[in-house]
């Protein structure tokens, strides 16, 4: 069976695999490219709970302006973060750029699992992507696409986490020895174009014979997955603090601390919100911008944002001052905002206070 399964799956992809900017051709020959495993490990870092439509501007713009890794290996962290500004979890930049250096320091990508997984940032299925992928080793590649399948394909009733472990096993069992990277991104194929999470396209399924989950009419409740808690709701207010110089205008932006929510990205000062409930929000500029700087301060209203783990009000207020304020800081032409790179919780703020002014 594992072997009819791996050969169907293969013939499927062989007619049906998406054209993707960092993909090979089904079947082709590794590219004999010292950028190629750069491309497949910049677009599987940038894929990490993304959908492959956010990811395909970012990917472009970071291959146009940095080719190699050792061109992203120089460029200036700062540069980095704010081409990835909207992308999201910038936990992921900021490694990208550790990992890149690394990978220069030591002339290129390791092709084993194992040297992989000590690069900075990279987990196990990450390595396992870039093994099979990049360099054509079997390796058992296991993401939300290939769970939901293999729950299905064998019937696995156990609710996650806990099906992981046999998962894992039954993927191993059908990875073939050769094509693996194919055989990955036809399961992630497989699983977000065909076995969706709902309505699942069982018809078109090229496994759809070899199925337990399809035989019993159990595919689509598969895998059991625990109940999602309730997010919870936070509160927090970010300070629009503009000057008139010369014939334009500039705000001020800070830059937010190299660790925890947003790090190392420029944004509006605030007064040190946390979408976690655990004290780590105090703003290294003071968090009261009203108290520390002079002017008519108003409510411009509030943006909504919705993280992983808790959902977040955050109110607008503005003020127009002259002089320099105290702090670490820059002043940053209004025109010129959208180069500033904000992660989208401060663009929204932005795009609010500039609606209020026009």
């Amino acid at each position: 069976m594992t072997a009819s399964i791996s050969d169907a799956l293969l013939d499927w992809y062989d007619r049906n695999a998406r054209a993707l900017p960092w993909r090979n051709p089904p079947g082709a020959p590794l590219p004999d490219d010292a950028a190629w495993p750069y491309r497949v490990w910049l677009s599987e870092v940038m894929l990490q709970q993304t959908t492959v439509a956010a990811v395909k501007p970012y990917f472009e713009a970071f291959t146009r302006r940095w080719p190699t890794v050792e061109d992203l290996a120089a460029a200036p962290e700062d540069d980095v973060m704010a081409a990835w500004a909207g992308l999201g979890y910038y936990s992921r930049a900021r490694n990208l750029v550790k990992c890149a250096r690394a990978v220069a320091a030591r002339g290129g990508f390791p092709a084993e699992e194992a040297g992989l997984r000590e690069l900075p940032g990279l987990g196990a299925y990450t390595s396992a992507a870039i093994a099979a992928i990049a360099f054509g080793r079997r390796a058992v590649v296991v993401d939300a696409n290939v769970e939901r399948v293999v729950a299905r394909l064998f019937a696995l009733r156990q609710p996650l986490p806990g099906a992981r472990k046999p998962i894992r096993e039954k993927a191993e069992a059908i990875t073939p020895e050769m094509r693996a990277g194919d055989f990955a991104q036809a399961m992630m194929d497989l699983g977000s174009q065909v076995c969706t999470a709902k309505a699942p396209r069982c018809l078109l399924c090229p496994l759809s014979s070899d199925c337990e989950g399809r035989e019993k009419g159990i595919a689509e409740s598969l895998p059991i997955k625990p109940a999602k808690k309730a997010k919870p709701e936070r509160r927090g207010t970010a300070f629009w603090i503009e000057r008139i110089n010369g014939p334009g205008r500039e705000v001020w932006l800070v830059k937010r601390p190299g660790t925890g929510m947003l790090g190392g990205m420029r944004a509006l000062p605030d007064d040190g919100w946390s979408a976690r409930d655990d004290g780590s929000g105090a703003a290294p500029w003071g968090g009261n911008p009203e108290g520390m700087w002079a002017g008519v301060w108003e409510d411009l209203g509030a943006v909504r944002h919705t993280f992983t783990h808790a959902h977040l009000t955050l109110g607008l207020r503005r003020a127009e001052i002259s002089g320099e304020p105290g702090g670490e800081g820059e002043w940053w032409p209004i025109e010129r905002l959208e180069e500033a790179g904000l992660p989208t919780l401060y663009a929204k703020a932005a795009r609010l206070a500039l609606a209020r002014e026009s």
